[in-house]
């Protein structure tokens, strides 16, 4: 089974690393999909070791797009210096080597389920909110979490791309692990310096 998906970001890949294309393109071109496809585009990276300076600009720019699902808007809107972004043909060819392995996972778990959750317009403004409250963990200055809220946003993505209603069920308790997580390491980062003297006594 060939997932949409997988062929709707082959493809943008393909085209990115024959020739740059803005975020506004992309946009443009993929309509309501493309709150689901650029925000994919955008998390992909912190899979991978990403380069310093990137998740600023690409987290704001993934907070965005889903405070606007929050607030039920099916086409996308980012402001003109977000929308001119051009995503550097290197960067394109580096998720394409890796693209295959994600697809070959997610096309064991991800098909259409559960149409009426899928479709819901409340279940659609749900997965922006968990999206955004990824994507603030995902800006979090903690080292090498990155991949942690990645993986949470990427399942809700390719569930509300396929119409996955029990894939974005899942999701939903993902994220709540997700941030128990977070929390948890918030509050053992509040807890050290006050540890560190009985440790070291």
């Amino acid at each position: 089974m060939h997932l949409r998906f997988s062929q709707d970001i082959k493809s943008l890949l393909q085209r990115l690393a024959e020739q740059p294309l803005t975020l506004g393109d992309v946009l443009a071109e993929t309509s309501e999909r493309g709150f689901s496809l650029v925000i994919t585009l955008l998390v992909l990276p912190f899979l991978f070791p990403m380069p310093p300076g990137l998740t600023g600009p690409f987290g704001g720019a993934c907070l965005l797009l889903s405070a606007q699902m929050v607030l039920g808007r099916r086409s996308p809107w980012l402001p003109k210096r977000i929308a001119n972004y051009k995503f550097p043909r290197p960067f394109a060819q580096l998720l394409l080597q890796n693209l295959g392995r994600l697809t070959k996972v997610l096309q064991k778990i991800a098909r259409p389920r559960l149409a009426k959750i899928a479709h819901n317009p409340l279940i659609w403004r749900i997965n922006g909110f968990c999206i955004s409250l990824l994507t603030v963990l995902l800006i979090l200055p903690i080292p090498f979490t990155n991949p942690i809220p990645t993986i949470g946003i990427l399942l809700l993505t390719v569930a509300t791309i396929e119409s996955d209603g029990l894939l974005i069920c899942i999701s939903y308790g993902i994220t709540v692990l997700i941030t128990l997580l977070f929390g948890f390491l918030g509050y053992a980062v509040w807890l050290a310096p006050s540890l560190l003297p009985s440790i070291f006594k």
